[in-house]
Formats: C-alpha cells, sequence, structure tokens
C-alpha cells in the first residue's frame, strides 16, 4: 500500500508540473476562495461583531479558512486545521500525546494562553465542553469531533471578545460555520497511512442538500477509522537507549530491589534470557547504575502508541421553512459518535514485603508484557464517546430590523475505560500473607513467595483473574435562549448610526462518576475516586454600536453584561470594548481595539471533589539532584500518590487586549495585513502539573536550578512548592526522601501577559491560457510572554527563560495554489519557530515541513485527488533528553503521509 501510494503520488505531482506547460483554455474553471482578500459582497455577519456589514474586514483581525483548503492544505479535520494557525502559538496535550487526562480530545491554545480561554462556536453559538478536564484541570471544547464535510469556513478571532460574546472569549474566538444551503450533493472517499508505518486510514463523506419551494434542506453523513502509530512503528523511539546517554540503560520489566540500599539483586543465572520471548522477544539482562541487576527490556516502550487508534461517524442535518419574505424557522441537528483507544502506560505492581524465602527485606517490581496481556491493546484505554447539538429557531425581518431566536442545546458522553490490576494480584505474586516483621524500626509485611514466582510469565487465566476493565460514565451538557436583533438606528451626516442587542439566558452542567467499585477495595493500588460535578446557570445582555463619526472614520462601541451563579454564590462582570477604523484612502484601511474580558473559574476547578490516586513512574528530580544523576538518564522513578481537588474559594478571571493594525488592498492581485497584539489576564485561574510541582520543589530545596541560577528557599513561590510535596525524612531507614502525596489544587495566579504581531500577505495573478496562480503568507511573532504565579515573585518569561519556554517564538504558514485547465496544485507549509532542547541547555533550530495536494477534474462531476503529508518525511530529532528522543507536544514524528481521495457530484 506504502509503495503504491507513492508511486501515484509522484506520478501525479510531476504531471501536474507539467499540465500548465500545455494547458490550452480551462474547459473547467474551478472557483478557488480567497478568503483572506478583501471583497465586495452581501452583507454578512462575521466573527467578532453581531452587526452586518459589507466588508469582510472590521476592527478585529478574522482569519479565515474554508472547507475546500481543509482538503487542499493537506488537513485532516477541523482541528488540524486550527492547530496549523499561526496564532496557535502555544504547546498542547491532545489524543496523540500520550499519557493525558484528556487523550481523546485535541485542543488548541491561541497565543499560549490554553485552551480554556479560547471560545469555540458552532454557527454562532455555544457547544458542551468536554466532559473530563483539560490536563485534570480546566475545561475546554474538543475540536476532534466536528463534521468536515459540511464545513463552509471557519473564522478565528485573535484578541479579547468579551463584550461580544461573553466569558472565555480573552484569547479569542473560533467559530465553525457549517452550509445552510447546497444545491446537489457530494460525496468523497480517502485512502491513505504513513510510509514507515502504522497509521493507515480511509473516509467517506456525503454531503448536500436540496430546495422545495419554501423548504431548504442540507446535511451531511461522515465515517472514519484510522489504525495506531506505535512507538515500536518509529526507529528513532524503537528503542531506549539507542540514542541516549552513555550510562542509560533499559528500564526493569522483572526487578528486585532492596529499598533501603536501592541496589538491585541479581536474578537468576540465566532466567532473564529465558523470557526472551516476551515484549517482542527483547527481555535481557541489565545492569543497573545503582548497583546489581534485574531483567529489562530495550523495547520497553514500544508498544505504546503515539497516535490513537480511532473510529468516527457523525450526521448533520439543517433546515430552514420559509413562512413568508420576512420570517423563517430553522432547526439544526448534529451528531457525533466516537471511538479512540489507545496505549499509554503497561500494567505494572509492587510490593515491598519481608521475604521469608530469602530472608531479607525486597521490593518486587513487575511490568506485564503484551505477550501476557493479549497483545497491545490488551491494557490499552478506551474512550467511547457521544456528542449532539440541536438548534431550533426563528429568524426574520420586523420593518427595517432583523432579529433571530433561538434555543440551543448541546450534550457530550464519554466512557472512559482502562484496565486495571485486582488486589488479589499480591496473592497470585506472593502467596498467602504470613503475618508482619518490624525492619529497621518499620513494620513490613512477611511473605513466602516460591523463589522464580516473580520472573514466572502469567497465563491468560492468570491475567484474566487479577484485572478488569475500569469505566468512568462523564457527562457534560449546556443549553441557552438567545434573542437577538439589529439594524439602523438612524442616519448620520457620514452614515447609518448601527446596533445590534443581545439577551442570553442559558445553563450548564457536567458529571464525572467513577466506576463505583473503585471505592470498594477491588483495584489494586487505588485509594478511590468520588463521584465529581454541578451545573450553574448565567445570564447576560449586550449592545453594540457602529458609529460613523466620517466618512473614512468609523468607530465601534460595545458593552456587554454576564452573571454566573452556582454553589448559593453569583459571580458577574461588565465588559466593553472600543474600536475605530479609519480609510484614509479607499485602498487602505486603518484599525485598533480595546477590549476587556471576563471568564467565571472553569467548573472542575469548582466542583471537582478530592481525588486520590497515583502518578506512574514519575521521575523524582530532588532525590536526581541529590544523587548527582542528570534528569535525561536519572533512574529514580516510581508510583507517587496525590490529592487532588477543587477550590471554591476562587475568584474571576480579567482580561484585557488591545491591537492596532492595518489592511492594504492596493489591487485586486495583492493586499497586506498588519496587527500588533497586546493581551493580558489577571486573578487567572490555573492548575499546577506534577512534573512542574517536582521540579521547582527540586530547585527550591537545593537552592538553585540545574543550570546554576539561584532560587530563593524562602520565597512566597517556594515555600507553596515545598509545601505540596510530602516526604519521608532524610534519615528514614527506609525509602528516605522519597514522595509519599503530592497535593494538587487550583489556584488565583497574579498574572499572565503577552504581546506580538500577525502579518498576512496575499497575492493573486490569472495568467490566461497558462492557469491562474495565487498565494498567501502568514506571520505571527509573538515578542513577549510573561506570567507570574504570585505577586511580588520573579516573573517567569515563557520566551526567553528556556525551563519555562512554553510558546514558538514565532510561526509561519504559506500556500501556493496554481490552477489550469483541469488541474489544480497546491503547496502548503509550516514553519516552526525555535523551542529549548529536552535538556533545556539550549534551544533547537526552526522546524519546516510541506505538504502538497493535486486534484484532476474527470469531468464536471468527478475528481481524483493526491494528497502528501510532510514530502521531506522528515522530523526534528533532539537527543538531548533520552528517550523518545523528540520534544512530544511540540511535533509529531508520524513522518510522510500520503492519501488518495475520489469525489463525485450529483
Amino acid at each position: 500500500m506504502k509503495k503504491s501510494l507513492l508511486r501515484l503520488s509522484v506520478a501525479a505531482i510531476a504531471l501536474t508540473a507539467a499540465a500548465p506547460a500545455f494547458a490550452k483554455s480551462a474547459a473547467i474553471q474551478p472557483e478557488t476562495p480567497e478568503p483572506e482578500a478583501v471583497a465586495t459582497v452581501d452583507e454578512i455577519v462575521v466573527t467578532g461583531s453581531r452587526i452586518r456589514r459589507v466588508d469582510l474586514e472590521g476592527v478585529a483581525p478574522v482569519s479565515v479558512l474554508t472547507g475546500e483548503a481543509i482538503d487542499t492544505r493537506g488537513f485532516r479535520s477541523v482541528f488540524d486545521a486550527l492547530s496549523q494557525a499561526t496564532q496557535n502559538t502555544g504547546s498542547v496535550q491532545g489524543e496523540d500525546f500520550g499519557a493525558t487526562f484528556t487523550p481523546a480530545a485535541n485542543v488548541i491554545s491561541l497565543r499560549g494562553l490554553g485552551p480554556n480561554h479560547t471560545l469555540v462556536l458552532l454557527n454562532g453559538r455555544r457547544v458542551a465542553e468536554y466532559p473530563s478536564a483539560y490536563n485534570g484541570s480546566v475545561n475546554a471544547v474538543n475540536l476532534a469531533n466536528l463534521p468536515n464535510a459540511v464545513v463552509d469556513r471557519i473564522e478565528v478571532l485573535t484578541g479579547g471578545a468579551g463584550a461580544i460574546y461573553g466569558s472565555d472569549a480573552i484569547a479569542g474566538v473560533v467559530n465553525i460555520k457549517l452550509k445552510q444551503k447546497t444545491d446537489g450533493f457530494d460525496a468523497s472517499l480517502r485512502y491513505g497511512g504513513t510510509e514507515q508505518g502504522g497509521g493507515e486510514n480511509w473516509r467517506a463523506q456525503l454531503s448536500g442538500g436540496r430546495s422545495w419551494d419554501r423548504l431548504d434542506v442540507v446535511g451531511s453523513l461522515e465515517y472514519s477509522q484510522r489504525d495506531a502509530i506505535f512507538w515500536g512503528d518509529r526507529e528513532i523511539s524503537q528503542s531506549y537507549t539507542r540514542y541516549a546517554e552513555p550510562g542509560a540503560v533499559p528500564p526493569a520489566l522483572f526487578s528486585n530491589r532492596n529499598p533501603i540500599t536501592r541496589a538491585y539483586y541479581d536474578p537468576p543465572a540465566g532466567l532473564c534470557e529465558g523470557l526472551g520471548g516476551l515484549q517482542g522477544g527483547t527481555v535481557e539482562r541489565v545492569v543497573a547504575a545503582s548497583g546489581g541487576s534485574y531483567c529489562g527490556s530495550d523495547a520497553f516502550y514500544s508498544t505504546r502508541t503515539i497516535q490513537t487508534q480511532k473510529e468516527s461517524g457523525n450526521a448533520y442535518l439543517g433546515l430552514t421553512y420559509h413562512l413568508n419574505d420576512d420570517t423563517e424557522v430553522f432547526g439544526e441537528f448534529l451528531y457525533g459518535k466516537t471511538q479512540v483507544d489507545n496505549v499509554v502506560r503497561s500494567l505494572s505492581w509492587n510490593k515491598t514485603f519481608w521475604n521469608d524465602t530469602a530472608g531479607r527485606l525486597e521490593t518486587w517490581n513487575r511490568v506485564l508484557t503484551p505477550e501476557e496481556t493479549g497483545g497491545a491493546f490488551g491494557v490499552g484505554n478506551r474512550y467511547d464517546e457521544e456528542n449532539w447539538n440541536a438548534v431550533l429557531g426563528v429568524r426574520g425581518h420586523i420593518g427595517d430590523w432583523r432579529y433571530e431566536a433561538a434555543f440551543n442545546r448541546s450534550e457530550y458522553v464519554s466512557d472512559q475505560s482502562r484496565v486495571r490490576l485486582l488486589t488479589r494480584i499480591d496473592d497470585l505474586f506472593l502467596g498467602a500473607r504470613q503475618g508482619v516483621r518490624d525492619v529497621a524500626g518499620t513494620t513490613q509485611p512477611v511473605y513466602a513467595p516460591a523463589a522464580n514466582r516473580l520472573y514466572t510469565p502469567l497465563t491468560p487465566g492468570e491475567f484474566g483473574a487479577v484485572a478488569d476493565r475500569f469505566t468512568d460514565h462523564n457527562t457534560s451538557w449546556l443549553q441557552d435562549f438567545t434573542l437577538s436583533v439589529d439594524g439602523d438606528l438612524w442616519q448620520l451626516p457620514a452614515g447609518a448610526l448601527q446596533a445590534a442587542a443581545v439577551v442570553e439566558i442559558g445553563e450548564q452542567g457536567y458529571r464525572n462518576q467513577p466506576d463505583a467499585r473503585l471505592n470498594n477495595g477491588v483495584a489494586w493500588n487505588v485509594a478511590g475516586s468520588q463521584p465529581s460535578g454541578g451545573d450553574r446557570k448565567r445570564q447576560a445582555a449586550g449592545l453594540e454600536l457602529r458609529v460613523p463619526i466620517l466618512e473614512q472614520l468609523t468607530a465601534t462601541v460595545a458593552g456587554r453584561y454576564d452573571r454566573y451563579e452556582y454553589r448559593g454564590e453569583s459571580v458577574d462582570s461588565p465588559t466593553y470594548s472600543l474600536g475605530l477604523q479609519y480609510r484614509p484612502i479607499p485602498s487602505l484601511m486603518l484599525r485598533s481595539s480595546y477590549s476587556t474580558s471576563f471568564r467565571a473559574p472553569d467548573m472542575n476547578y469548582i466542583f471537582a471533589t478530592e481525588t486520590r490516586g497515583y502518578y506512574p513512574g514519575v521521575t523524582d528530580y530532588y532525590q536526581c539532584r541529590l544523587e548527582g544523576q542528570d534528569y535525561s538518564s536519572c533512574d529514580i522513578q516510581y508510583n507517587m500518590d496525590f490529592t487532588r481537588g477543587g477550590n471554591a474559594e476562587l475568584q474571576p478571571e480579567k482580561g484585557k487586549s488591545f491591537t492596532a493594525g492595518f489592511v492594504w488592498t492596493p489591487s485586486k492581485a495583492f493586499d497586506i495585513q498588519f496587527d500588533y497584539y497586546d493581551l493580558e489576564i489577571s486573578q487567572q485561574v490555573t492548575s499546577l502539573s506534577e512534573d512542574i510541582i517536582l521540579r521547582t520543589e527540586a530547585d527550591c530545596r537545593i537552592g538553585r536550578t540545574p543550570s546554576g541560577g539561584t532560587v530563593d528557599p524562602t520565597s512566597a513561590l517556594c515555600l507553596n512548592y515545598v509545601g505540596r510535596v510530602a516526604r519521608n525524612p532524610a534519615s528514614a531507614a527506609i525509602n528516605p526522601n522519597q514522595v509519599t502525596r503530592i497535593t494538587v489544587n487550583p489556584i488565583n495566579a497574579a498574572s499572565e501577559t503577552t504581546r506580538g504581531f500577525d502579518a498576512t500577505v496575499n497575492a493573486r495573478h490569472d495568467f490566461e491560457r497558462y492557469g491562474r496562480l495565487s498565494g498567501s503568507l502568514t506571520y505571527t511573532k509573538v515578542l513577549e510572554h510573561e506570567y507570574q504565579q504570585f505577586e511580588g515573585d520573579p516573573t517567569f518569561d515563557y520566551l526567553r527563560d528556556l525551563s519555562r519556554q512554553s510558546d514558538w517564538r514565532d510561526r509561519m504558514s504559506g500556500s501556493v495554489t496554481w490552477e489550469a485547465g483541469p488541474w489544480t496544485t497546491t503547496l502548503y507549509g509550516v514553519r516552526y519557530g525555535t523551542i529549548p532542547t529536552n535538556d533545556y541547555a539550549s534551544e533547537r533550530d526552526p522546524y519546516a515541513v510541506f505538504n502538497a495536494s493535486v486534484r484532476y477534474r474527470v469531468n464536471d462531476k468527478a475528481s481524483v485527488s493526491v494528497i502528501m503529508n510532510n514530502i521531506a518525511d522528515r522530523y526534528p530529532e533532539d537527543r538531548t533528553g533520552g528517550w523518545p528522543n523528540y520534544s512530544i507536544g511540540w511535533y509529531d514524528i508520524y513522518g510522510r503521509q500520503t492519501w488518495v481521495q475520489l469525489d463525485y457530484s450529483f
């Protein structure tokens, strides 16, 4: 499959390159949308304002991507297209990120401010958030399950828009607009995969509509399947030690350790080699840096997924019935169903006990291999999800005023299951408990296991007896009623004074229902998890005015009041925005805006109940530092217990946004846009990850960073972080300095600011008989991004402090499209700016990747396309931090992907 796709791609690209040379006047002239260009169209509503206007450009910068461009630029989905926007400068976790709290969800981070600060709309209306909190803390909308086939355009407003849309619109607004009316139907079939193995996928789509007298109908059906990509499918990540620093050794699968000295007890001679059939035949005896040896594998992570296995389908139906020339009723319904499977961990068991057979204190550690668990997905996580949106409304005219009244309901259900070990696993490995024994001042259980039981593979029956799948049921919902009006108030000397007003009433909620068995002692090493959830009500009213001051100068003023009610309390906030738009000459528009924003605390921050659990295989950076081990090769990793909960005393966030720029269109063949932005958030609510807590705690305890920077242990920041990590005393006979619990909860941070600019250039030229050439280039530069955790503490520089950097400093993307007769060829590229190396000691060079697509129109109904992503089949390697030798969360390592797509219209 891979070779045939590659040959077809090369042939199509070569033929396309030659096609313009002999193309005569085109029998078919495909229309290429030019969303970036300033054009004159009928009155429309563009994201960032509720007032209808003729010009696409307004006081706020809005980027537009058409549904057709999603395919031609090589984007796999709506999310893929949004993630490539240059304004999306922050790295995020997603369904292909690995071991996260939301592995079945995909989100973006506009301006690097996090997914919870971007408002996502579908046809201008809110949708239910993903029911599990992103990174275990904030609430965000999943962009992975939106339909592709019926997307008309995606509009992205970057900057505060609280005065127009209310809460959440601090970093910007993403408005996905679906087609409202079509005449005819389109069918599409796509098939492809990766050159390096894994990820084979296919997609089928049917979309279209008809109009009958007063009734307009539009709809779509879409189904897709995708295979997983495993770490073992990529040469760079197959081996744990191949590109590691000297001294790195394969991780342990079977180990017996002295918990006092931390040295390993050697396994019986030849025993590791006898286990060679496990973990793909890679088990070997490994000499540990801390002394002794164990049975490990250099392919320890090979059966874990880089890209999830996914099956999804969705259906959309839009209906509009024209009662008369002034009134129409409408309805929209979207349903999606998805199943996502991933493998982000191995099932592992450990126990510290007095071994009566050996006469010593031991810690046994056992990692179950795929051969024992029924294959790689035998211990995989599964996410069965359903989401739906329904809208019913009426709109029309009353005189010169337009109105719309609509009820919107959205729900999301996610059943998340994972395989857990059962408490009876202790008996399987150790036999019956023999009592307790005092060892070095501690009480330890006593067992007398068979000598080689630790090193004996489990049979399918044994695994089935000590493991089971546990399912959590999570739901979220949202409903609101919106009434909006817009029209002209009266005529001024420079034009009409326009107004828009909106009233909203709504509520939303979520429920997280863990598997009941987690609280009755069935699962091994699980402290239990309580149900959580809550709901809140909101009310809002807003007014927007567009005031023509002079013929060339227009002002926009907006104000809004939002109120939220939850837990018997309420929070409210007025927000406002001011904008100016000036045209000194017809081809040049100068614009600027200032707005305030507001965000009620994430629901998960407020309603989350205390949860106890453990983080598997976490690095203890403090002990690494004490033993002089480099972070990249430190072997002090173990499961750490944590306590996580909500905080009902959180305060709302406040935001400010300023933009200034211009749009210059000297001709129909060329235009350029430039916009400066300045965003600021105060009283920001954030949650801390265990990795950040442990890194900072180590710096505070040692008094310096790994690179030698001075840290004040008495600062408010250090007192907070050190207080979150409970440890055994340094004098403890067993596991000295070991972490016993990490406390994680949300806090109000002092402030976060980011400044930068966006620039876009578009050009078009018609070569008549040789076709039409069009191109665009967009560049985003982050000039500053700073964060202060506590008032009075040092400010973290997210751009220049390598240990804190969370943004690309700049991003660039561009595309060139050549249309010649029946051929359309698009080359799309994206350049990522500098980011820290994995050891945080330096920066890695910028990285660029190019996609290409070729479409041939067979006739006016059928076309065939070849789409290739990552033409060069390369990705950035970074071996400074050890395995997996690339920067997770910043790039992917899928390599070249190729698809063949057939389209037919009828």
